[in-house]
Order: C-alpha cells, then sequence, then structure tokens
C-alpha cells in the first residue's frame, strides 16, 4: 500500500512559535518542522550537526520566509547548550509556545555484549537529553504563564521487544514514563505534554544504518505492509501541538499498529 497524499496546512499553528530538536535532514523532526510551517508557524530548528543544521535552516528559510525560521545548532547531551537553545527563543521570538522533543539515538546491540559505553550513549541523548529539553522547556512555558505544549518522541519499542535493543527500548519506555509524570505536573500551569510512538518512519539515514533484512521484516509487521513516511509522524505531532488535543495531556500516541 503506498502513503497517501501529502495534505496541504490548515494554519493549525498561527502565531506560535516551535523549537524542534533534531530537526536537520530528512527524518521525522526535519518534516516536523517543514508542517509547523505549513500550518503557520514561527520555528526554531537545532540539530548537533551544524553543517546539515545550516543546510536544512537554509531550505525552510527559502520556502517559508527568513523571519519564520532561526537556527541553533545544540546537542541535547549537553545542559549548557540546551539552556542556550531555550534562552535563544525567548531573546528572539519573545518566548516560545510549543517544544518537540525529536532528539534521540538508537543501535544494535546483544545485551551480553553490550558495553557500558554503547548503554550510556542511548540513555543519554534519548532519555536524558529529552529531560533536559522537556525540564528547560516547562520552566520557559511556567514563567511565561501562557500554557503551551511539548510533545516528546517515543517509539513503540518503549512498549515491546525487540532483540538488540534494550537500550534503545529503555530509553524510549523512560520517555513514555517522563512523558506521563511531566504532564501532570505541569497540568498546574496550564501546560500540556504528550508523546508520538511512532515505529518505521523511512528516510535516507535509517536505511544506510539498517539491514535490508530488518527493514523487510519490520515492515511486515506494519498493517499497512509499509513504513510510515516522516512527515505521517509530523502530522500527528501537528495536532498534539494544535487546540484540536486541548485536553489531551500525559498520553502516548502510537502512529503504528504495534502498540503492544
Amino acid at each position: 500500500m503506498s502513503a497517501p497524499p501529502y495534505l496541504p496546512g490548515h494554519g493549525l499553528l498561527t502565531g506560535r512559535t516551535a523549537v524542534v530538536t533534531a530537526a536537520a535532514g530528512a527524518g521525522i523532526g526535519g518534516a516536523t518542522a517543514r508542517r509547523f510551517l505549513e500550518e503557520g508557524a514561527r520555528v526554531l530548528v537545532s540539530d548537533a550537526h551544524a553543517r546539515r543544521l545550516k543546510e536544512s535552516a537554509h531550505a525552510l528559510a527559502d520556502a517559508f520566509g527568513a523571519d519564520r525560521v532561526t537556527a541553533l545548532t545544540c546537542d541535547v547531551t549537553d545542559e549548557d547548550q540546551v539552556a542556550a537553545l531555550f534562552a535563544h527563543a525567548e531573546r528572539t521570538h519573545g518566548g516560545l509556545d510549543i517544544v518537540v522533543n525529536n532528539a534521540g539515538l538508537g543501535g544494535t546491540a546483544e545485551l551480553t555484549e553490550m558495553t557500558d559505553d554503547q548503554w550510556t550513549k542511548i540513555l543519554d541523548v534519548t532519555l536524558n537529553g529529552t529531560f533536559r529539553c522537556t525540564r528547560a522547556a516547562l520552566r520557559s512555558l511556567k514563567a511565561a504563564g501562557r500554557g503551551g505544549v511539548v510533545v516528546n518522541n517515543a517509539s513503540v519499542v518503549g512498549w515491546r521487544a525487540q532483540r538488540g535493543q534494550a537500550h534503545y527500548a529503555a530509553a524510549k519506555a523512560g520517555v513514555m514514563a517522563l512523558t506521563r509524570c511531566a504532564a501532570v505536573e505541569a497540568a498546574d500551569y496550564g501546560v500540556r505534554v504528550n508523546a508520538v510512538a511512532p515505529s518505521l518512519a523511512m528516510h535516507p539515514h535509517l536505511a544506510k544504518v539498517t539491514s535490508a533484512e530488518l527493514l523487510a521484516e519490520l515492515t511486515a509487521k506494519e498493517a499497512f505492509g509499509r513504513c510510515a513516511e516522516p512527515w505521517e509522524v509530523a502530522n500527528v505531532i501537528v495536532f498534539l501541538a494544535s487546540g484540536y488535543s486541548s485536553y489531551m495531556t500525559g498520553e502516548v500516541v502510537p502512529v503504528s499498529s504495534q502498540h503492544a
């Protein structure tokens, strides 16, 4: 089954400012930044890879206007860089309304062969990075006092087992738990915190680091018999960031049939 047509924007985020991490390239972060711009938002894109971020930001600015796109390099494992990212949003845009924590790192290793460094690296980017950015986002949104939204990127692997993915699964399960706990606290000041849990969103980098055999195996498990397009996940993130999900918080929304 082929992907459905790409839908136009409907102004769902007009006038709002969003921060999107790991937004360089053709994956979910880049697709989310583009969809947010199509929905009328101003977007601050960030990524740890400076060259790719510069190229992506220039492409988005050419398409949507330099006044609606800014960029700042940010490694989410570095607290100083995370603090600088949110300070930049406040200084440049007068605050923020939406934060999408997309940064994550995958890998494959059997548990008996996994090193401490492999475990720690995945956890530090995927879980600790989401924690650092969520904390910074909630501090900023709480101080501003005008509500807001945080959307975290989890994974169906946080629910189900997959061989060689103990570190990644643990990190993504942690993102789910962090999302639920943060939502309870953030509700006190009108901020919603939700997460998406994709299974397999195809993009060039994934194709490079995943074997054809594994991709075929995972694709066969999908109800539609195909991988998601990154923009299909981004559409769900737009929904969670918009007023259409105003009574949703603490939820982890699967973008896949593989949620058990």
